[in-house]
């Protein structure tokens, strides 16, 4: 009997799906990374969050690719993960004392890096309960529309317009932030 060779697939993978998935992991993780860190605050807790996401996205990137929109399904990932570890606090309070996120560049017109006192903004952005904090990131950071960030966030469109309208109105009522915003206006 002669030998003959077998393709193993592990865990139902195939060698061209594991390089799609690494080459959407490779082209995305500096947005995720990003986002991440806008909803967590702390750049370890930011790696872990996108690294778990990534984990469970792997799991079913064939179900996932042939979707469509793998970005939609790897941040429902990361809201409801960190809603998750969340859930049973009412309010969280974030020390930012890392030095910031390191990203390989920033992608073009991304408002975070053209910020110009990016610890004021994302120290008010701590500030924020949860749920305000990731209506506020997909909406205004990530651009999502109103029913892309509830899809995410697994609520309401009505929840997403409350939690983005209360979590605007808090950042406008810090003192720190909207004197940074002042001076710049002033010049």
């Amino acid at each position: 009997m002669g030998e003959q060779e077998q393709t193993v697939e592990v865990g139902g993978f195939d060698g061209a799906s594991d390089n799609d998935f690494q080459a959407f992991v490779t082209s995305r993780w500096s947005h995720l990374m990003r986002t991440a860190f806008l909803l967590t605050g702390q750049q370890y807790a930011a790696e872990d969050l996108v690294q778990s996401s990534l984990e469970r996205t792997y799991v079913s990137w064939r179900r996932v690719s042939a979707a469509g929109d793998p970005d939609a399904y790897v941040r429902r990932i990361m809201i409801n993960l960190h809603a998750r570890k969340h859930r049973r606090k009412l309010k969280e309070f974030l020390s930012l004392q890392d030095s910031g996120p390191v990203f390989d560049r920033p992608e073009h017109g991304d408002r975070m890096a053209q910020a110009d006192d990016r610890a004021a903004l994302l120290h008010a952005l701590a500030q924020l309960p949860t749920r305000q904090r990731e209506a506020v990131v997909l909406r205004y950071w990530e651009d999502l529309s109103e029913t892309q960030t509830a899809e995410a966030m697994g609520c309401s469109v009505g929840a997403v317009k409350s939690n983005a309208a209360k979590g605007i109105a808090k950042l406008r009522a810090i003192p720190e932030l909207t004197e940074k915003v002042g001076s710049r206006g002033e010049k």
